[in-house]
């Protein structure tokens, strides 16, 4: 007589490749609204975007906002979104808008002049 599997064991793919999975890679554009200027948001975005490896750039918008572009691998484009959804201590996000972008990011990241 065969014996019932437990309902609790959960029945998982063998992974038959060594290799790593494929990351994918992001490129978005960022508008952040709020408290976002005055308060450091640019240069706080370029300090995590660059301790997170991504390309790029970050610039205050003459409405009040702040525009941003992201490119790397998709987690960590992913968390620099999270991130800049509290942004720094003296920030206050009201409103973050995030839209696919084949702009070309550049060599690394950088600050940009007001638009």
């Amino acid at each position: 007589m065969a014996s019932a599997m437990p309902s609790t064991t959960a029945i998982r793919p063998l992974c038959i490749s060594q290799q790593k999975p494929t990351k994918f890679f992001f490129v978005v554009r960022v508008v952040v609204k709020g408290r976002v200027q005055g308060v450091f948001y640019r240069n706080w975005t370029v300090e995590n975007a660059t301790q997170l490896g991504l390309k790029g750039w970050v610039r205050n918008r003459r409405d009040g906002s702040v525009e941003a572009l992201f490119s790397g691998d998709s987690d960590k484009v992913l968390e620099m979104e999270q991130r800049c959804r509290r942004g720094p201590p003296d920030a206050m996000v009201t409103g973050f808008l995030v839209f696919p972008s084949s702009d070309d990011p550049g060599t690394g990241f950088q600050r940009k002049a007001t638009v």
